[in-house]
């Protein structure tokens, strides 16, 4: 009788055993379900640093410059509008670099003393611009920012007019900037961008014989609106 009992009490506390450790595994296949990725979900990814834009902008010259040793002396420049990209890099939400790489032309006119010179020549210009940004992330999808930066352009297909020869050097500058990305979603967005650069190259020319030198305040305004893509 004593036997039956012990089995019987045996028996009991194996069952006991098996009824707890079966709800410790239940327990933590519920604890750990909530961690495993359901059919259908999408997760967020951090957005890439890199970034790209496409603008058509206006390159709008200041009407400044003189040709040394002549009183009076005047130059004007034409205006032009181009397609320009630039590329972005964030270091952080706030701070990115922004490299502006475009291509345009200026037709150099004489003014005042020199005005009767007509069209002296033209140039062609590569002005490729880094500025360094700081982003506002506080109004959602508007995204305002403003910058400073260097300039360095490069003068090229360099033609006379009624000058007998023509030589703009080419020359660094500094850069303002103030513009606004208008997010669509997490990629797409449409951007509004305004620059002041300064620029005031030095150039040679040769007119009737006679060698002169002179300086060209270019001093372009670049308004430019396009399209935004984060990668």
């Amino acid at each position: 009788m004593a036997r039956k009992q012990t089995g019987v009490a045996r028996g009991a506390t194996a069952a006991v055993v098996l009824m707890v450790v079966g709800q410790q595994a239940v327990a933590a296949d519920l604890v750990q379900a909530p961690s495993v990725p359901q059919a259908g979900t999408s997760v967020t990814k951090e957005p890439s640093p890199w970034q790209i834009r496409l603008r058509g902008l206006g390159v709008i010259t200041e009407d400044s410059g003189y040709v040394n040793a002549v009183s009076g002396s005047g130059l004007s420049y034409s205006d032009t509008v181009i397609p320009e990209l630039d590329l972005s890099y964030f270091f952080t939400d706030n701070i990115a670099a922004e490299l502006i790489l475009g291509t345009t032309y200026a037709n150099i006119e004489g003014q005042g003393a020199i005005g009767a010179l007509g069209n002296l020549g033209k140039v062609w210009l590569l002005p490729p611009t880094l500025t360094l940004q700081y982003h506002f992330t506080d109004f959602g999808a508007f995204k305002p920012y403003v910058g400073a930066g260097v300039n360095y352009t490069i003068f090229y297909n360099q033609d006379v007019g009624s000058a007998d020869a023509l030589h703009v050097k080419n020359t660094f500058g500094t850069a303002l900037q103030v513009g606004f990305d208008y997010m669509v979603d997490q990629h797409w967005g449409v951007n509004l961008d305004v620059k002041k650069v300064f620029l005031k190259p030095d150039f040679d020319v040769t007119v009737d014989g006679a060698k002169l030198t002179g300086k060209a305040e270019l001093d372009p305004w670049l308004i430019g609106a396009g399209v935004t893509y984060r990668f």
